[in-house]
């Protein structure tokens, strides 16, 4: 696989809808880049908040994260909770991810990063996590203002989301999300 391989591989996350949305009678879902390129967004935006609160937060690092994080459904696909169950998402992801990123030209650290965002193993990998269960809940309001129902379920990131070392800094993004969707019951 060359690098051009690579990249029209990763063409598929354009194509490739976010299952979760789909299986919820959600027509037209957001595809895997959509959610990719909000996540990165959100990413930046709240690296740099915390870098300007004096944390210790590679931006770089975070926005690398962000950007691989979900490379690897151009291969294995965007799985639902419900068919996670029965496979092994976790192996299939990390085996496609290994795969794609051999032809670059720093193999082991695109993995590394890719596995620090997985294992929330760095606080950049473990921002992306917060970052991509933020856009998940602002992509649930959004439906839900256009009249798509039946997404409580999504919701309960919520909880991961205010169990986060991150919740303290960014209560007023959360808890504001959370009131405009009450608001709009």
């Amino acid at each position: 696989m060359s690098l051009l391989d690579l990249f029209l591989e990763a063409g598929n996350l354009k194509r490739l809808p976010r299952t979760g949305w789909l299986l919820r009678g959600v027509s037209n879902p957001e595809s895997i880049a959509d959610h990719s390129y909000r996540v990165a967004l959100i990413t930046l935006f709240l690296a740099d908040e915390l870098k300007a609160k004096g944390f210790e937060i590679d931006v770089e690092r975070a926005l690398k994260i962000a950007l691989l994080h979900d490379l690897a459904e151009a291969r294995v696909t965007d799985i639902p909770l419900t068919a996670q169950y029965y496979l092994d998402k976790g192996k299939a992801e990390k085996k496609a991810a290994m795969e794609l990123f051999i032809k670059t030209s720093n193999p082991r650290e695109y993995f590394r990063l890719w596995r620090e965002y997985e294992e929330g193993l760095s606080l950049e990998g473990r921002l992306v996590k917060f970052a991509d269960k933020l856009e998940m809940l602002i992509q649930a309001y959004e439906y839900e203002r256009t009249g798509f129902s039946n997404l409580d379920e999504f919701w309960g990131a919520l909880e991961k989301l205010r169990e986060s070392e991150f919740y303290e800094h960014f209560r007023d993004l959360v808890e504001g999300l959370v009131a405009l969707r009450k608001q709009n019951r």
